[in-house]
């Protein structure tokens, strides 16, 4: 059934029913997502740098930084609009709003990473926000019994924007203190909002946008695939192990891309609990797959003698990220619906992962070692699909 609209064309924002059929992502939502594609690939592009110029310790730092700032505000989003998403046209402008915001933090990555200036940031983080305090006081007019989570959201948002505006006039240690202790402020919202009553969510709907912002950010590592195609091209003297990269890289996306999507996601989303252990650590799976594209590209400038780095610490840029991604996954997806076969060799892949660069032939054993995951779990499929 259609959902009444109000003479100013409006859709009551109603809580959506978590088992409603044939839910899936809507064009407005992958509209949004486009946003993150430009954010994500400032943020990369900006670690490549630091980490090509030997800043390791303060390119990791702004990198998380900024990155929290894209991942919270999209994840904010994700799991609102799994509860009360309408399509009408309020909801549409003020998620164009939130996507200007996006553009505005982009804008400012570069400044953090340089100059330690949070000011772009802040602003486009604050922008994004305030819509989504809008949204949340639109929804707690027809929430029915979620009202009062709806206004405590709303209200506790607010608060920490608050927060976030007095960093503009910090300096130094101490806006990267304020920083830690307004994300811990931001990461509590929900569980303050919830405690009593929890919002619907849809699985389906809700993972199925996690894997689609999961395909966005292992794009980039295709990406730096074909960058490396691009620079064999111009530097013929290293053209072979240019385009053993960008082949080894394409395999080990590719393995990425298996393993995250070999489990039934949405069986990892069954309580509030678990539903917050599926969305904090999937920063990690997120930064994580961000940084295996920024690796790649500091792989490059070893091969091409354009960075200080030692190849074994330019290894490490593209073998930590892996590890933390296949670690993740295995840690809120695969393990409880894996056997022990599979519960054994993710996590140990991963780890041989890891200590890969103490090898001579570093990322070619990587590519060896993912590949071996993905055919462990396509002998040992997972245990609801094969009880199924």
């Amino acid at each position: 059934m259609t959902p009444s609209t109000t003479r100013s064309r409006l859709v009551p924002m109603r809580p959506r029913d978590p088992h409603e059929p044939g839910r899936t992502a809507s064009s407005l939502e992958l509209f949004f997502d486009l946003v993150f594609v430009v954010a994500v690939s400032v943020a990369a592009a900006q670690l490549h740098h630091a980490l090509s110029d030997k800043h390791i310790a303060e390119g990791l730092m702004s990198y998380g930084m900024v990155f929290f700032a894209i991942w919270w505000a999209w994840m904010n989003f994700t799991w609102f609009a799994t509860s009360f998403a309408t399509d009408d046209w309020l909801y549409r402008v003020l998620t164009i709003v939130q996507m200007s915001g996006v553009l505005v933090v982009a804008a400012g990555i570069e400044q953090v990473f340089a100059d330690r200036d949070f000011t772009v940031v802040v602003f486009g983080y604050v922008v994004m926000r305030v819509a989504m305090i809008a949204q949340w006081l639109r929804a707690s007019h027809t929430a029915g019994e979620s009202r009062p989570v709806a206004l405590r959201y709303a209200g506790l948002i607010a608060i920490v924007q608050v927060l976030w505006l007095t960093t503009l006039v910090m300096s130094g240690t101490t806006v990267i203190v304020a920083w830690c202790l307004f994300v811990l402020a931001e990461l509590a919202v929900p569980v303050v909002a919830e405690r009593r009553w929890t919002t619907p969510w849809h699985p389906h709907h809700i993972t199925e946008r996690y894997g689609l912002f999961t395909l966005i950010l292992l794009g980039e590592s295709l990406l730096a695939s074909a960058n490396a195609i691009i620079e064999a091209v111009h530097d013929h003297e290293s053209l072979g192990p240019l385009i053993a990269l960008s082949v080894l890289t394409l395999v080990v996306t590719a393995a990425m891309w298996w393993i995250y999507f070999w489990p039934p996601h949405h069986t990892a989303i069954r309580s509030f609990a678990s539903s917050l252990r599926y969305g904090y650590t999937h920063y990690f799976v997120f930064a994580a797959a961000g940084a295996f594209s920024a690796g790649i590209e500091v792989e490059i400038d070893s091969i091409t003698h354009h960075t200080e780095l030692s190849e074994v610490a330019a290894s490490y840029t593209v073998t930590i990220p892996i590890a933390i991604f296949v670690l993740g996954i295995w840690w809120i997806a695969i393990r409880d619906n894996a056997d022990r076969t599979v519960n054994l060799v993710v996590p140990l892949g991963a780890v041989l992962v890891l200590l890969d660069p103490l090898i001579p032939i570093p990322f070619a054993l990587t590519a060896v070692f993912m590949a071996a995951i993905v055919a462990t779990l396509v002998i040992h499929p997972p245990i609801t699909q094969s009880a199924g």
